[in-house]
């Protein structure tokens, strides 16, 4: 089973659509990270957790 690490981000009532594609677009791209969750809020904000696999290397025995 894959273990997962994940990131909570805010993005502000104000913030337009294309911006908000813009910065989650840059997590994915650089710092591999997947869209996990999108909550749309009630004042317009929303709130997004990302998530990305931690990838665990086994021990090298001699």
């Amino acid at each position: 089973m894959p273990e997962y690490e994940f990131v909570d981000v805010y993005v502000p009532r104000g913030v337009s659509r294309k911006e908000a594609t813009r910065l989650l677009t840059d997590h994915a791209e650089y710092g591999h990270w997947e869209l996990h969750r999108l909550s749309l809020m009630r004042d317009g904000s929303r709130k997004v957790r990302l998530r990305r696999r931690i990838i665990r290397q086994a021990r090298a025995t001699w």
